[in-house]
């Protein structure tokens, strides 16, 4: 026979399970807002509104996309982690916000894991660097030299402090002796738009917020930062090839405030996962150069935090630091 404490115990959570079937089947009863801490146009923005969609679908309330670019994603992040724990206000956790911010920002106003519940990864994608068309040099030696022949160096811009993008440009600098300087935008859309026009010739951005300039021709693939060639893009070299050894990947994924209960982590992760399994779901992704990667909540957390670890030294490294 079971000791009395723990027939009580079972018996509270045999108690608590029709508690907890009803918060699942009763939330969200009011829109939810999914903050994207960067611009419009990025792929930030790109995958919050693809899962959006699908997701309001699912949930039976809208999912309302509100960009709030600023302090290099840290800024929308902050307000998420101070928002209260309801699942009605969410965050496109990224790997500028929670994995470079920590070591980046003297003061960050927010801790990437005590701070919020982690809900689902999204996607993951490779860094490339693009150019106007009309930039002279066509590979990644002619960019060294041409930045080692301006008075000033070459301008690389990218979609703000602190990204992964960011800290390509940085190792690009230290691992060819080139001279670059970083022009951080309030998102990829920004960015893009001044580098077809030609205010600036070149940037670093995540591949699908890239595709739809390079399919089109507006802007030119320099060279695509993973292990080997996109299967979408055949014909954009990487920087190994190009002889810079050099492999950068970015990642979206959903989080909300710390003490989120449990029951409506779970039904987010489940319905988010729902999203990302179906085909026209991976087909887009796929169109726009993401892996769709799908985890559990607990999964998720971890893989962040490895991600913190993992960054830190190359952001001690690079010299990078914001106040």
């Amino acid at each position: 026979m079971l000791p009395r404490r723990a027939w009580l115990a079972g018996g509270a959570v045999i108690a608590a399970l029709p508690a907890i079937a009803h918060a699942e089947t009763s939330w969200p009863a009011q829109p939810i807002r999914l903050v994207v801490p960067f611009a419009p146009g990025g792929t930030t923005d790109l995958a919050a509104r693809l899962v959006a969609q699908g997701l309001g679908a699912r949930l039976g309330q809208p999912v309302v996309v509100e960009n709030k670019p600023g302090a290099g994603s840290t800024l929308g992040a902050a307000q998420v982690a101070q928002a209260a724990p309801d699942g009605l206000t969410l965050v496109v956790s990224n790997i500028a916000s929670h994995a470079i911010a920590p070591s980046l920002y003297r003061e960050l106003r927010y801790h990437p894991l005590r701070d919020f519940t982690h809900i689902a990864l999204l996607i993951e994608t490779p860094s490339v660097f693009v150019a106007n068309p009309h930039f002279a040099p066509r590979g990644l030696a002619e960019v060294v030299r041409l930045s080692r022949e301006q008075p000033r160096g070459l301008d690389v811009a990218s979609s703000g402090s602190g990204s992964s993008n960011h800290l390509l440009i940085v190792q690009f600098g230290q691992v060819t002796g080139a001279r670059v300087n970083h022009v951080p935008y309030r998102g990829a859309g920004p960015a893009m738009t001044d580098v077809i026009a030609d205010v600036v010739p070149m940037m670093s951005d995540s591949l699908p917020s890239a595709s739809g300039h390079l399919r089109g021709g507006a802007v030119r693939g320099m060279a695509v930062a993973s292990a080997a060639r996109h299967p979408g893009f055949p014909a954009l070299p990487t920087f190994r090839e190009q002889g810079v050894d050099l492999v950068s990947n970015s990642w979206f994924g959903i989080s909300g405030p710390a003490g989120l209960p449990p029951a409506v982590t779970g039904r987010l992760n489940r319905e988010i996962n729902a999203v990302l399994a179906e085909p026209a779901t991976q087909r887009r992704f796929a169109e726009l150069g993401g892996l769709v990667s799908p985890l559990s909540p607990a999964a998720y957390a971890e893989f962040i935090a490895g991600e913190v670890a993992r960054w830190a030294p190359i952001v001690q490294a690079s010299g990078a630091r914001v106040e």
